[in-house]
C-alpha cells in the first residue's frame, strides 16, 4: 500500500513539472510531432485546424518560424474574379483562449477592396460578432478567399470601395486593376500584389 502511495506522489510531482498548455497550442498542434503534445491528454479536443486544413491549391500557409503555429501567414492567389492575378498575404495571431476568441486576422498589404481597411484590417463576419469555438481556421480562410471572389458592399471597412463597386461597378473594377499594379488612387499607394 505505501509503495502504490509513493508512486502516486512521484507521478503528481512529474505532473508539476510538465509547462500548462492552452487550448489554442493543443487545438493548432494536435497531430503534429512535438514533445509538448506528449505531455497533454487531448481527449476534450474535438476539433483539429492545421492538420485538417483541406486548403485548395490558390492558398498557401507559411510558417516563419516553425516552433510558433499560433503566428503564421497565408497567401490567397485567386483563380477567378476581379482579383485574378494577385497575391494577397494575412498575418493569423491566435491567442491562447483559442478556440473561444477569433483569431487575429491582418492583410499585410494595401489594397483596394470594401472589406479591407488601408490598415489591413478584415471585415469577415466569423472574425467578429458570428465566431464561435466549433468554427475553425479552415472556416476563416475560406470566408477570406470567397471575400476576393464576392466582396461584401452591404458590411465593408473600405466605404468609398464598396459605394463605387455599388454605384459604378466599371470604375471599381479599373480601381482594382490599377490598384493591384500598385498605382496611386486618390491619394493612396498600394501595394503591387501581382504575381510574377
Amino acid at each position: 500500500m505505501i509503495k502504490i502511495w509513493s508512486m502516486k506522489k512521484n507521478e503528481e510531482a512529474a505532473g508539476k513539472k510538465k509547462p500548462k498548455t492552452s487550448a489554442a497550442q493543443i487545438r493548432v498542434q494536435k497531430g503534429a510531432a512535438s514533445p509538448l503534445l506528449t505531455q497533454c491528454v487531448l481527449s476534450n479536443i474535438v476539433t483539429i485546424d492545421l492538420t485538417e486544413l483541406d486548403l485548395p491549391s490558390t492558398m498557401k500557409t507559411h510558417f516563419p518560424d516553425p516552433a510558433d503555429l499560433l503566428n503564421f501567414s497565408l497567401t490567397i492567389t485567386p483563380d477567378e474574379g476581379m482579383y485574378t492575378g494577385g497575391a494577397f498575404n494575412f498575418s493569423f495571431a491566435i491567442n491562447t483562449n483559442y478556440p473561444h476568441d477569433p483569431p487575429k486576422v491582418k492583410c499585410t498589404q494595401t489594397i483596394y477592396h470594401p472589406n479591407v481597411d488601408l490598415e489591413g484590417n478584415v471585415c469577415l463576419n466569423i472574425l467578429r460578432e458570428d465566431w464561435k469555438p466549433v468554427l475553425n481556421l479552415n472556416a476563416v480562410m475560406v470566408g477570406l478567399q470567397y471575400l476576393f471572389l464576392e466582396p461584401n458592399t452591404d458590411d465593408p471597412l473600405n466605404k468609398e470601395a464598396a459605394q463605387e463597386m455599388s454605384k459604378n461597378r466599371d470604375q471599381f473594377l479599373s480601381h482594382v486593376k490599377s490598384s493591384m499594379r500598385g498605382a496611386n488612387i486618390k491619394g493612396v499607394q498600394y501595394t503591387n500584389v501581382l504575381v510574377q
